[in-house]
């Protein structure tokens, strides 16, 4: 077998595992496999080719083949293929053979699982619930499909049961549910000598929305714009991967003006985000001049988001098919972004070259390269720490397969590493986006949508500003969203948060906090 190149020995060893076999759309390989074989097919996955659990999607299919199904998805780094493996769950025994201690993401999944299906993973070294709180009846699996509500929810008091930390002068600092400003709920609690944070412990969920089971029963187009609505800032990429999901199921190709507006749009909310990311982190050092010229920055590029698409936060862009007939690309589009570019520049100069800042932002909340490969820390918190991964270089998707995109990796694993990668993701966006400008070729903007086939799988993956977006989808026989599964980047960058700040003091939490920037909504779906 020497002679093959590595997908073709992927193909080769996959098909000997499987009780079923697929090659999908040319760089997908759907297979099943009985339980007990996952982990083994991970270890090799890993361990041959560098393929690592991304996604686990349970989903009851009790209706219409009588049992549940878990998929597993495996993502090659840096060859464009992934393996899509589905094991099949009886009904009368509801359990996986769980993959916890063999990685972390799955370990959450998992958890998730049960929670939302009542499907338990064996042996789990961490069974305490994700999802639900104290006030959810115990019997209560709400993606199941025949979940039904319960009249009332009751909190009975129980307290989470916290890993506790216990040492002479260990003390405890809560922080939430409920904070001062605007941002959405999450529950912190610091274990903390002197000012010395040992441990950080986060409880999320308070804003937990039944995203995924508000999607069931609707029809693709209609699905649209609750995708649209998973993160507010992250508009376009949970659309862009929903509707890449759909439009992979229903065999749809964009066409080629359209895919390039898609850029655009993709890197516009990047730059945004981007730009006023790296002023909020200069305003948690105290340098509150380079916030404000940061927050009048992206209100610049939220008024070109609103000439090109009619919504600050472009919504209505995107479509299943293509962009909606109303994008358009302002004639000034290049000059406004290079204005934008260059003034941006100077905050930075400026910013970086003081001494003050500065000392603030080096050696502050490193994530150790290991550490952050371990628990798959995704977008910019694992390129500050030397991961080099980018699906829109990786495993290319609307137009990005012509765009050579030069991707930002710093290896300190501070917040000043992040912060880099963030200067250098904001100006590459300018950077795409002006490029297309020369060569956008004229066409139409959208193919027409198909009927969606049954009970199909299919997904699609986009390179959000926080990191890849990944949406998993099924219809069923009357062509209706049978399951759509969501994963935000967040949901696998808050345990890294908490062990960056090991050893930093309590003050330097925002400044932390605020590097990484997680999405409490796209994580509390």
């Amino acid at each position: 077998m020497s002679h093959m190149t590595r997908p073709t020995l992927a193909l080769h060893l996959l098909g000997g595992w499987a009780q079923e076999f697929h090659l999908v759309r040319g760089n997908e390989m759907h297979l099943r496999v009985a339980r007990p074989e996952v982990v083994s097919l991970a270890q090799m996955l890993r361990d041959e080719f560098q393929a690592e659990l991304t996604l686990m999607v349970a989903n009851d299919r009790r209706a219409d083949q009588g049992r549940f199904e878990v998929v597993y998805l495996f993502a090659c780094r840096r060859e464009n293929w992934f393996a899509h493996v589905t094991v099949e769950v009886p009904a009368d025994d509801a359990t996986l053979v769980s993959l916890a201690t063999y990685s972390y993401p799955a370990s959450r999944f998992e958890r998730e699982i049960f929670d939302m299906f009542g499907i338990v993973a064996l042996d789990h070294p961490d069974p305490r619930p994700l999802v639900r709180h104290a006030f959810w009846p115990a019997d209560y699996f709400p993606l199941r499909k025949d979940a039904v509500p319960p009249e009332a929810f009751d909190d009975d008091g129980t307290p989470f049961p916290f890993a506790p930390v216990t040492g002479e002068g260990v003390y405890e600092i809560p922080v939430g549910p409920v904070h001062a400003g605007i941002i959405e709920p999450g529950h912190f609690r610091f274990s903390v000598v002197g000012e010395t944070i040992l441990m950080m412990k986060e409880r999320l969920y308070y804003t937990h929305k039944g995203t995924e089971k508000l999607f069931e029963g609707r029809a693709p187009l209609a699905g649209l714009a609750l995708a649209e609505r998973i993160s507010g800032d992250t508009t376009v990429g949970h659309a862009m991967a929903y509707c890449e999901a759909i439009e992979r199921l229903g065999g749809v190709s964009v066409p080629e003006r359209g895919r390039y507006l898609r850029v655009v749009l993709l890197e516009l909310e990047r730059l945004y985000n981007h730009i006023a990311d790296v002023g909020a982190i200069c305003n948690d050092t105290g340098f509150a001049v380079a916030h404000a010229h940061c927050l009048r920055l992206r209100e610049r590029v939220l008024r070109l988001n609103k000439r090109i698409t009619g919504s600050r936060l472009l919504r209505d862009g995107v479509m299943p098919g293509g962009v909606q007939a109303h994008v358009r690309l302002p004639d000034d589009l290049g000059a406004e972004l290079a204005a934008i570019r260059d003034d941006f520049d100077e905050v930075v100069e400026i910013s970086l070259g003081t001494t003050m800042l500065l000392d603030r932002l080096v050696g502050t909340g490193c994530l150790d390269h290991q550490v952050a490969a371990d628990h798959g820390a995704l977008g910019y918190v694992g390129r500050a720490s030397g991961i080099d991964h980018d699906v829109r270089r990786d495993h290319p998707f609307a137009a990005y397969g012509q765009l050579a995109v030069q991707v930002a990796v710093q290896t300190a694993g501070d917040v000043h590493a992040r912060t880099l990668v963030r200067i250098a993701e904001a100006r590459e966006a300018v950077r795409l986006i002006t490029y297309i400008l020369a060569i956008i070729p004229e066409g139409p903007l959208a193919a027409q949508l198909e009927p969606l086939p049954a009970y199909v799988p299919a997904f699609g993956m986009v390179e959000g500003w926080r990191g890849a977006i990944i949406h998993w989808v099924m219809a069923d026989a009357t062509g209706a969203l049978s399951r759509v599964k969501i994963k935000d980047p967040s949901f696998v960058n808050w345990q890294p948060l908490a062990l960056a700040l090991q050893k930093n003091i309590v003050p330097d939490f925002p400044l932390c906090n605020k590097s990484f920037n997680q999405s409490y909504s796209g994580n509390d779906l």
